[in-house]
C-alpha cells in the first residue's frame, strides 16, 4: 500500500506479531515475522501507533492523540508506510462489530 493511500478513516491494529518499545526519541517498532524494524521519531507518533485499537478510525485515534488536522495528512504517510510493511493491519467492518 502506498503510504498517501492510508484511509484514516478505516478501523487499524498493530499487527499482533508487533513489538513497540518505547525509547527516549519515540520507539522502535519490530515485527517478528517480517523481521522489520522501524524508528518512531516522535511520541505523538508512538501515542498513535499504540492507540490504535482496533475499534476506532485512525482518525479518531490521531485526534485523541492531540494530532491537529493540519497534520494529519503528514501522519497519515507515516501510518501508511507502517501499513505498507505490515506493522499495521487494516480490521475487517464485521471484526469491529462482533
Amino acid at each position: 500500500m502506498p503510504a498517501e493511500a492510508f484511509d484514516l478513516d478505516r478501523v487499524w491494529a498493530v499487527h499482533p506479531r508487533v513489538s513497540i518499545r518505547p525509547e527516549p526519541f519515540g520507539a522502535l517498532v519490530y515485527h517478528f515475522e517480517t523481521r522489520k524494524l522501524s524508528f518512531l521519531k516522535e511520541r505523538t507518533l508512538l501515542d498513535v501507533v499504540a492507540g490504535l485499537d482496533g475499534v476506532r478510525s485512525a482518525r479518531a485515534v490521531c485526534r485523541g492523540a492531540g494530532v491537529a488536522e493540519a497534520d494529519l495528512l503528514r501522519y497519515g504517510r507515516a501510518l501508511g508506510t507502517l501499513a505498507a510493511s505490515s506493522m499495521l493491519v487494516a480490521v475487517a467492518p464485521a471484526e469491529v462489530a462482533a
